[in-house]
């Protein structure tokens, strides 16, 4: 799961998921784990997850075991929050939902949080998708900060109605050959802005992400040494590139990320494409329940990406980590990751799970009946993993300005692209 920066906009209910096999049962839990007194564990969680009815599940299992969520949707006052805690050294929660994109943050400051190790992580480990694992893990594994919850594995997801107009293949797999690698979907999408007369893709930030995700092994910076090395990986200058190709022959959409027409956009067609993580099809289904049944699911040209997904952390300030632990460590099995699926559409990082008829057979109505777990599965077992380094997210913002300034203002694009190498170089330089 990621959140955004918009808190509140991510309004999936599970009334709209479209997933109606969906239970709301949760699974059972471990009496075992019950501990000899009543304890309170504050738990500070992200986005639109499930975690608080999986948490009073638990505690109708381990009486003694109070779970107390504080819930938001604002990425980075929720992960920047913590960070003043743990600088003034009180407010801290017992328990800390981290997005990726902050990991590396946290992760040089190790001596804040519990390591899950101690506690047993290392019998489970095998459970879990080995990258997903390795991205809460210090370089020579003993130090694990997080267990893994979902991934963000992406995708294209596509308007059927509008790919027929179009004369496109409707099925996902004719859809995802017509576009396997960049060049032919380029082309495609020029060719559909001429025939139909509106952008095939919704909007930069996300075409870009698409193919940034897919850099080998580093984007920005070098895991090596943490130097700035945006300028000279071919993949981010191939996402630039591109998505201004897009911009200049007005494929791309001018919608921003999060916002009412984005998501207005996506119910009356005003565009037939979006690529996005497994998490973005709860969004496409609470903005556009009109168009339930018209879209489907294929795999994006020349690989897969990851964006988002999310870890459970323990950090140090709490004062009972063996119960805590004992709670995350159900929180993220596989039963309750597949119930996550089915209320919250969050993808497992359990591959066990990709070949469970109860998770690869599960269809879901929003995309006509699809088995959206197969084409996402598909996307996670492409993903290769990659280095953000900690100032990821800081360092993107300058290329998405750039792009934005593009758009927006018909800007050199050269200039642009220049400016935020600058701007990427100085903050690196200032740490």
């Amino acid at each position: 799961m990621r959140g955004n920066n918009n808190a509140g906009k991510d309004n999936t209910t599970k009334e709209n998921s479209g997933n109606k096999e969906a239970s709301t049962n949760a699974p059972a839990t471990d009496k075992a784990a019950d501990p000899a007194e009543k304890i309170e564990l504050s738990f500070w969680t992200l986005g639109n997850v499930n975690y608080e009815e999986l948490a009073n599940a638990y505690t109708k299992e381990h009486p003694n075991v109070t779970i107390k969520i504080q819930n938001t949707g604002d990425q980075t006052a929720h992960h920047n929050n913590l960070t003043t805690a743990l600088s003034a050294g009180s407010g801290a929660p017992d328990i800390f939902q981290l997005e990726i994109g902050f990991m590396e943050r946290f992760l040089s400051a190790q001596d804040k949080f519990y390591n899950l190790n101690d506690y047993g992580a290392k019998d489970i480990q095998a459970n879990y998708l080995d990258w997903k694992w390795k991205q809460a893990s210090s370089v020579d594994g003993s130090f694990q900060l997080g267990l893994p919850t979902d991934i963000g594995p992406t995708v294209v997801y596509y308007r059927t109605d509008l790919a027929k107009k179009a004369g496109l293949p409707e099925d996902p797999d004719g859809f995802g050959a017509a576009i396997d690698t960049w060049d032919k979907f380029a082309t495609v999408a020029k060719a559909y802005k001429d025939k139909i007369g509106k952008p095939f893709v919704d909007l930069t930030d996300l075409t870009y992400n698409a193919l940034r995700d897919q850099s080998n092994d580093e984007i920005y910076f070098s895991k090596a040494d943490g130097k700035f090395i945006g300028d000279t990986n071919p993949q981010v200058k191939k996402a630039y590139d591109f998505t201004v190709k897009g911009i200049q022959e007005g494929w791309i959409s001018n919608f921003m990320l999060w916002s009412p027409e984005w998501g207005q956009g996506m119910n009356d067609g005003s565009f037939a494409v979006i690529m996005g993580p497994a998490w973005m099809a709860g969004n496409i289904k609470s903005n556009a329940p009109d168009s339930s049944g018209k879209w489907k699911i294929a795999q994006l040209p020349e690989g897969a990406g990851n964006w988002g997904g999310s870890f459970i952390t323990l950090p140090k300030e709490g004062k009972h980590p063996k119960e805590a632990y004992d709670f995350i460590q159900w929180l993220v099995n596989k039963d309750n990751q597949l119930e996550s699926f089915k209320t919250k559409g969050l993808m497992p990082s359990i591959p066990a799970l990709y070949e469970d008829p109860a998770f690869k057979d599960f269809k879901d109505d929003f995309f006509g009946g699809q088995q959206t777990a197969v084409e996402f599965g598909k996307s996670a077992n492409r993903v290769k993993p990659v280095y953000y380094g900690p100032l990821h997210d800081q360092t993107d913002t300058f290329f998405k300005n750039a792009l934005k300034n593009v758009l927006e203002k018909k800007a050199d694009p050269a200039k642009e692209w220049d400016e935020a190498v600058k701007q990427a170089k100085t903050l690196a330089e200032r740490g």
